[in-house]
C-alpha cells in the first residue's frame, strides 16, 4: 500500500491473544489514525473467519496466536494479496524463526517487547500520506441522553481513572545505561492508581502464569521490563488520560492525595504488624479507582456537550463511583484476594477479617482525619482495638 492508493478509511485487524497487549496495540494504532475502522480478535480462527469476510489495508498479528498462528494467518494471506501490509509480531528473536518468517514477506517482522516508536512510524508509513494528520472530532451526546443514563452505559466499558503521574518524564527518568532501574521507576509511578492497577491486572494476564500478583513492585517483576514501560506509556495514548475541566482536577486531587495517605499509612501500620506492607499499599492506592474512573467519564460528558457543576460531581461520585470500582476490579480481573482486602477499606462489619483488612481500614481512616483532628478516638476504635495498636503507635505512624 503506497500514498497513492490509502483508502479514505483505512480497516485494519489486530490479532493478538494477551488482552494488554491488545489494547495497546489498538491505543498506538488510533492515535495515528483515530478514524481507522479497526476490527480485535485474541485468536487465530476468530482472524480467519474475518479475513474471509471482510477486505483490510492493514493486518497486524502475533505469531503465537492460539488456534490459527499468525504465521499461518501470513501465509493464507499472501496466496491471495500478495502486497496487503502485514506486520507479524513475535517473542521469537532467533534467527530460525526469522527465516522461517522472510519468505512470506510480512511487510514487518517485530520482536517483543515492541519498539513503541519504530512501530508508531511503521504505522504512520503504511496508513498516512507524506505530511497528513487526521483529526477525529468528539462526537455529541445523543438527543435527551441524561447524565445518570450516560454514567450507567459507561460504567462496564470506562477506560480506568486518569493519570496522575506524567508517564514520559517517569520512564525516561528510570532508564539508565543498562536499561530499565525497576526500583526507580516504581517509586515513580507507585502513586498512581491507574498505572498500578493496569500493570498488576496485565502481570495476571492469559500471557502469565503462577501466583497471582497482587503489588506493582510483583507486576513490574513479572513483565518484561520492556513491556512494563511500552503498557505505562501507552496509558498515555487513550482519551482524557488528563482531565480538562477544573472542577474535576480538584475532585482528582483529592481523591489522588486520600489514596497515597492511606497508602502510606498502611505501609508503615504493616511493617509495625510485620504484616505485607506492600499489598496493604496497593490496597489503599487502588480503593478510589471507581471514584477516579467516574471523574474521566465525567470529562467524556462534558466534552460531548453536558453540562457539569460542583454539585452534579458530588451526586455523580455518591451515586456510581463504588459502582465504577468493582465494575472495574472484576473487568480487568484483579486477583480476587486483592478486591477482598480493597472491601475490608469499605466495610468490616461481620465475618472473620484478617489483620492485613485491619490495617488498610485503620489506615484510610487516619488519612481522613483533619490535620486539627487528633487520634485519641481512632486509637479507641474497634478496629485499632483489635489490631492491639493504641494512641502512641498511631501517633509514631502518623508523624513518621
Amino acid at each position: 500500500m503506497t500514498a497513492v492508493d490509502l483508502p479514505a478509511v483505512p480497516r485494519v485487524l489486530i490479532a493478538e491473544a494477551d488482552p494488554w497487549s491488545r489494547d495497546l496495540l489498538k491505543q498506538v494504532l488510533l492515535n495515528v489514525r483515530c478514524d481507522a475502522r479497526l476490527d480485535v480478535c485474541a485468536d487465530g480462527q476468530h482472524a480467519a473467519t474475518l479475513l474471509g469476510e471482510k477486505t483490510y489495508d492493514l493486518i497486524l498479528a502475533d505469531w503465537e496466536l492460539p488456534g490459527v498462528d499468525g504465521l499461518s494467518l501470513l501465509r493464507s494471506v499472501r496466496q491471495k494479496r500478495r502486497s496487503l501490509p502485514f506486520i507479524l509480531l513475535s517473542s521469537r528473536s532467533d534467527s530460525a524463526s526469522v527465516r522461517e518468517a522472510l519468505p512470506l514477506a510480512p511487510t514487518a517482522y517485530l520482536t517483543r517487547p515492541l519498539n513503541m516508536e519504530s512501530l508508531t512510524q511503521r504505522l504512520q508509513d503504511l496508513l498516512l500520506n507524506e505530511g497528513e494528520s487526521v483529526y477525529c472530532q468528539i462526537p455529541a451526546l445523543a438527543p435527551g441522553m441524561t447524565l445518570p443514563a450516560f454514567l450507567e452505559r459507561r460504567r462496564e466499558v470506562c477506560d480506568g481513572a486518569p493519570l496522575r503521574v506524567d508517564v514520559k518524564a517517569a520512564v525516561q527518568s528510570s532508564l539508565g545505561p543498562e536499561g530499565v532501574d525497576l526500583q526507580q521507576l516504581e517509586d515513580q509511578v507507585r502513586m498512581d492508581p491507574q498505572i498500578t492497577a493496569v500493570l498488576i491486572a496485565a502481570a495476571n494476564s492469559a500471557g502469565y502464569h503462577g501466583t497471582p500478583v497482587q503489588t506493582l513492585h510483583a507486576a513490574l517483576n513479572k513483565l518484561v521490563p520492556g513491556q512494563s514501560m511500552n503498557l505505562i506509556l501507552g496509558l498515555a495514548l487513550k482519551h482524557n488520560v488528563v482531565l480538562g475541566d477544573p472542577g474535576l482536577v480538584a475532585y482528582a486531587e483529592r481523591h489522588w492525595q486520600l489514596s497515597e495517605d492511606s497508602a502510606e499509612y498502611a505501609r508503615r501500620l504493616a511493617r509495625m504488624l510485620e504484616l505485607d506492607h506492600q499489598r496493604c499499599y496497593s490496597a489503599c492506592i487502588l480503593h478510589r479507582l471507581g471514584d477516579l474512573a467516574l471523574l474521566r467519564s465525567l470529562e467524556d460528558w462534558r466534552q460531548g456537550g453536558g453540562a457539569l457543576d460542583d454539585e452534579a460531581i458530588g451526586e455523580s461520585l455518591d451515586a456510581f463511583g463504588a459502582a465504577y470500582g468493582s465494575a472495574l476490579r472484576i473487568r480487568w480481573r484483579l486477583p480476587l484476594e486483592l478486591r477482598q482486602l480493597i472491601a475490608g477499606i469499605y466495610s468490616l462489619e461481620g465475618g472473620v477479617y484478617s489483620r492485613e483488612a485491619l490495617v488498610v481500614n485503620l489506615a484510610v481512616q487516619m488519612a481522613r482525619l483533619t490535620e486539627h483532628e487528633g487520634l485519641e478516638e481512632l486509637a479507641a476504635s474497634k478496629t485499632a482495638r483489635l489490631l492491639k495498636v493504641g494512641l502512641s503507635e498511631l501517633t509514631r505512624v502518623r508523624k513518621t
